[in-house]
């Protein structure tokens, strides 16, 4: 009988071998080794058993938590903040350029023809669009702009000066079936200015999949992910190729594999690792394995069109200011100033191109990366074919044009004060999951003008100080309002939001100096008319001089800017020179407690109520530019003070919230208050604030220069029937700024109400019934004789007027 060969016999091994290798090696090992074959099958079982356990587990859990977090998606609504509506005017100062930004602002989109509601083109110096909304829907408006004079061109075949566009509209007309028919004014829709999310200072705007451009769809997909359509989520080719590139490519930074699918699963579910990640400087590869089985799962429990609406709203890109900004639709505002549908190819590349890294591709923080990666994409789209390459080169050439000013144009300022008034007065409506709409005041088109006006103030006041060698930075506040309504048209807190976001307009209490004054003047008409007075009128002569005065057991001596002085001047001639020393003795005349009790009845300020010692009438105390302008509406109001207001309505889940009207509180008579009104008219037409007429402003108006001791703070308010306007310029340090209100915040305001006003008539302040009128001259305040040169036609309640002749003047 045959032994069998050992296991290290050679004839053992070289039947194994004849027996046909691997299948002669199994059989052998099931002879010896029974149970570890039987053990090794029951391993293998039991760990895929338990692997599709742990898989199926997994996607279920994945599932629920994609359900949730998509039906989260589906029901949240950001609460929206609109602007009013927009009016376009005859006669408006709105240039073409500034008509299409407003256009952007409301959503339209740019096209060669328009055909729907929400378009507008451009041809031939001529906009046509056609409203969403407003007074003519659905209508063809045509916007036309005047042109100046052409000056001659000289003969003998030269060419005349070449032709811009004025800043005023000249003509609207709107399409009607017997032809176009002109109009004065169109109302269109009420802008988006931003969705609000208070706690986590995100700026974005939800738009569906279609309202995005093609070309800004194919620029993400070309440089993020251009197989997307093609992959379950997860890409096997470009991981594959990112492998061999990093490991033997010579590119300084890694390439990396994540599809779109996968950076959406990041966002939504892992934001708290990837956080902790981004601390330690490591990576995950747990956290990365559930981020690809994620978009897996992402992938079945979803269409590839709802993955790519999410995550185009919600891409992180950048921040500017304190706000982060999330999506393309908020990007290419914030970046650009327009509307995504406007975007023009380089700037999609350039959005598009900020995705791989916000914080070192930003166009205003690194121009130079940002344009090479905004090449880098285009070159992108040009090798998937979404552009000719033709096309492509020609965009690469483009200069890099991002907008700076477009934060601010936003009006952040008023953004946040209109949510403080929301947690304030309407606690816990902007977590609700019910569509929450907010309507306020501000009127997008003044925000924008005092912008402007803000931004190239400060270009001239930096010059300013520079020459001084000052190295301050001044700041400066201001503040529109509606005096008739107490409405909040345009809030500029700060020189730039993006530095800064302090709101000065709202909570910087600052001296008002000056533009006190006008309350002083008030009380001792309201004290004349309790106690049946005629000896303090406008035409009341006070002696302008150095004087000292008891305050409160110490003396004190008020002096006149630059230690000017006019000895005996009237009311009036004191208020519109803004002399410290006769103002003082009105308030004295009045009476300190009384200007002081004035004060407390407008109840403007939180603040430490002024004291009734003499400086009380030099504003030695501290308020606001709300405070003030909220003041203020007492003058166009002939008594009446006007709260203000910064929301106008609010829906919710399509049904309006009960918004409180502002209050409304008599607080002076309407004769004395319009004496007032009446004096400050001289301030702009002879007094410290006549640069207002030689600048060419021609309404009808009335305001205050302001200046506080040592130069520290320049105010201006100024008014009109319709419109009133706060300007504050200084430093935060609270040093001296070193420049008086006429020179630093009365050029700003001139510069605004021009813009703002222009196109509207003049209108008169409105004259109490109790009022009379005396022609007075202004030397002696008494009844002017036909010698007298200079004739005020002055105001006096009725029967205070003098009745006194001008001896001075009589022969």
């Amino acid at each position: 009988m045959n032994q069998r060969p050992s296991r290290g016999d050679p004839q053992r091994v070289s039947a194994t071998k004849r027996t046909g290798g691997w299948r002669a090696r199994w059989s052998v090992l099931r002879r010896e080794h029974p149970g570890l074959v039987q053990n090794s099958a029951v391993a293998a079982a039991v760990i895929f058993v338990f692997g599709c356990g742990i898989t199926g587990y997994s996607y279920v859990a994945f599932s629920r938590m994609i359900d949730a977090r998509l039906h989260g998606e589906a029901d949240r609504v950001l609460p929206r903040v609109f602007a009013r509506p927009l009016e376009i005017r005859r006669g408006e100062g709105l240039s073409e350029r500034e008509l299409i930004d407003r256009l952007n602002d409301l959503g339209y989109a740019q096209r060669t023809l328009v055909q729907r509601p929400g378009e507008f083109a451009v041809v031939g110096g001529l906009v046509t669009v056609i409203p969403h909304a407003g007074t003519q829907a659905g209508k063809v408006v045509t916007v036309s702009f005047q042109r100046p004079a052409v000056p001659p061109g000289r003969r003998g075949g030269r060419a005349a000066p070449l032709v811009t566009l004025s800043n005023r509209i000249e003509g609207l007309t709107v399409a009607a079936p017997k032809g176009a028919r002109a109009e004065t004014e169109v109302t269109l829709d009420a802008p988006m200015l931003t969705a609000l999310i208070r706690a986590s200072r995100e700026k974005r705007r939800q738009v569906p999949l279609s309202a995005i451009p093609a070309r800004m769809i194919q620029a993400v997909l070309a440089i993020e992910d251009r197989r997307f359509y093609s992959h379950p989520g997860v890409d096997p080719i470009r991981m594959i190729g990112a492998l061999f590139t990093n490991t033997f490519g010579n590119r300084p930074y890694l390439e990396g594999a994540s599809t779109i699918t996968q950076q959406l699963a990041r966002n939504f579910f892992f934001t708290e690792e990837m956080a902790v990640e981004q601390q330690t400087g490591q990576r995950s590869v747990r956290r990365k394995l559930m981020e690809q089985f994620m978009a897996i799962v992402l992938s079945v429990k979803t269409t590839k069109p709802q993955i790519l609406e999410l995550y185009l709203n919600d891409v992180y890109l950048g921040n500017r200011g304190s706000f982060a900004i999330h999506g393309v639709p908020e990007a290419a505002r914030l970046y650009f100033g327009k509307d995504v549908n406007n975007l023009t190819l380089a700037e999609a590349a350039t959005i598009a191109g900020i995705i791989q890294s916000p914080g070192t591709l930003s166009p205003f923080n690194a121009p130079a990366r940002a344009r090479e990666r905004r090449n880098v994409v285009l070159g992108a789209m040009a090798d998937a074919g979404f552009v000719p390459k033709e096309e492509a080169d020609r965009a690469a050439k483009e200069p890099l044009a991002p907008v700076a000013r477009a934060l601010d144009a936003e009006a952040p300022y008023f953004v946040d004060f209109v949510g403080d008034t929301l947690a304030e007065q309407f606690e816990g409506l902007t977590q609700s999951s019910e569509a929450v709409d907010v309507y306020t005041t501000l009127d997008l088109h003044l925000q924008r003008l005092a912008q402007d006006a803000v931004s190239d103030g400060l270009v001239k006041l930096d010059q300013v100080m520079a020459r001084r060698k000052r190295p301050h930075v001044p700041q400066v506040a201001l503040l529109a309002i509606d005096p008739r309504t107490g409405d909040i048209l345009a809030m500029v807190g700060g020189r730039s939001y993006n530095q800064s976001q302090f709101n000065r307009a709202v909570n910087a209490n600052r001296q008002p100096g000056s533009v006190f004054k006008p309350f002083v003047y008030l009380a001792a008409f309201e004290r004349a008319a309790d106690e049946g007075l005629n000896t303090l009128t406008p035409a009341t002569l006070v002696n302008d001089e150095p004087t000292t005065f008891d305050a409160g057991g110490t003396p004190w001596s008020p002096s006149n800017y630059e230690n000017d002085y006019d000895g005996e001047v009237t009311f009036r001639r004191a208020l519109a020179m803004s002399r410290n020393a006769a103002t003082v003795k009105v308030a004295e005349a009045a009476g300190f407690d009384r200007v002081a009790a004035l004060w407390k009845k407008i109840g403007a300020g939180t603040g430490t109520p002024p004291k009734a010692y003499p400086s009380i009438a030099l504003g030695v105390f501290e308020a606001t530019p709300l405070d003030i302008a909220s003041a203020y509406t007492i003058f166009p109001n002939n008594g009446v003070k006007r709260g203000l207001r910064s929301i106008v309505r609010i829906t919710r889940g399509g049904g309006n919230i009960r918004i409180a009207d502002a209050p409304t509180r008599l607080i002076a008579r309407p004769e004395t208050t319009y004496l007032v009104t009446n004096m400050l008219r001289s301030v702009i037409n002879e007094g410290t604030a006549a640069a207002v007429r030689a600048s060419g402003f021609s309404l009808d108006a009335a305001g205050k220069t302001g200046t506080t001791n040592d130069l520290r703070d320049a105010w201006f308010v100024g008014f009109t029937p319709d419109l009133l306007t706060v300007v504050w310029v200084g430093l935060d340090e609270n040093q001296a700024l070193g420049l008086s209100g006429a020179q630093a915040a009365l050029p700003i305001w001139t510069a605004f109400m021009t813009r703002a006003l222009a196109g509207h008539l003049d209108k008169p302040f409105e004259v109490p019934p109790n009022v009379d009128f005396a022609d007075i001259d202004r030397d002696t305040g008494l009844l002017a004789v036909p010698g007298c040169v200079r004739v005020i036609h002055e105001s006096f309640v009725a029967g205070t007027e003098p009745a006194q002749y001008c001896e001075l003047h009589r022969y």
